[in-house]
């Protein structure tokens, strides 16, 4: 259900609206979510409210999953219902926006390492019950592999030297058939190399597992940054 609440603060207009993906909207070429717990902003984003729905305007230079849409990536698999394992949920900007997407019928696990930011998402769950927040380092699954189901997708976004063996290390999560979401931060890497070598050594650790399913630049909103979509074998 949704909250009971409104936001006065909601702008009200009356627009031609767009679904891009499911459960992804383009207003007048910005994209959006329904908003899961109405009248309630997450980081401050604008609220949009149109023949009764509201919207939450997703910002492509706060979320990376966003700025891969708006590059033109062509395969969303998260939709509604989808059980999503997150691996590097931060404060919850991009997670906010993947559960209004997977709705009450879906569920996200959020894994988070920093305390800090974990208290932030705990706040986030008490008006989004489909997020699940874990405080861990995403390479002890151990830490989780109890507390979650098999997942239809997993997001990654973490700043590490070990990147592909981070995912490696969760794809057991997965089904087969799964989809990765993959933000390689070449500079968190090595900056003594270029990022397509950067880029290019990642996607080959992960090629046994995975099929490269696409990939684009997050240029302008992120620099020296690949978002790789993968299907696991």
């Amino acid at each position: 259900m949704h909250c009971p609440c409104w936001c006065p603060q909601a702008k009200v207009f009356h627009l031609k609206i767009k679904e891009l993906f499911n459960g992804v909207y383009l207003i007048d070429g910005k994209l959006a979510t329904v908003n899961l717990c109405r009248g309630r902003k997450v980081y401050n984003e604008e609220l949009v409210l149109d023949n009764g729905v509201e919207y939450r305007m997703w910002t492509p230079y706060r979320s990376k999953l966003s700025a891969a849409m708006l590059n033109g990536i062509k395969h969303m698999e998260i939709k509604g219902g989808s059980r999503v394992l997150y691996l590097g949920a931060a404060t919850g900007t991009t997670v906010s926006h993947v559960s209004d997407i997977v709705s009450n019928e879906g569920s996200i696990y959020a894994v988070e390492l920093s305390e800090r930011n974990v208290r932030e998402l705990i706040r986030l769950c008490e008006a989004r019950r489909n997020i699940l927040p874990i405080l861990s380092d995403a390479m002890e699954t151990r830490n989780y592999a109890d507390s979650i189901e098999t997942c239809d997708i997993i997001y990654q976004d973490i700043s590490a030297r070990n990147q592909a063996e981070i995912m490696l290390a969760n794809s057991v999560f997965l089904k087969k058939g799964g989809y990765a979401y993959f933000v390689i931060k070449s500079q968190s890497i090595n900056i003594s190399k270029s990022p397509k070598e950067t880029y290019k050594k990642e996607l080959k650790l992960l090629e046994e597992t995975f099929e490269l399913v696409e990939s684009t630049s997050l240029e302008p909103y992120d620099s020296m940054h690949l978002f790789a979509i993968l299907k696991k074998k």
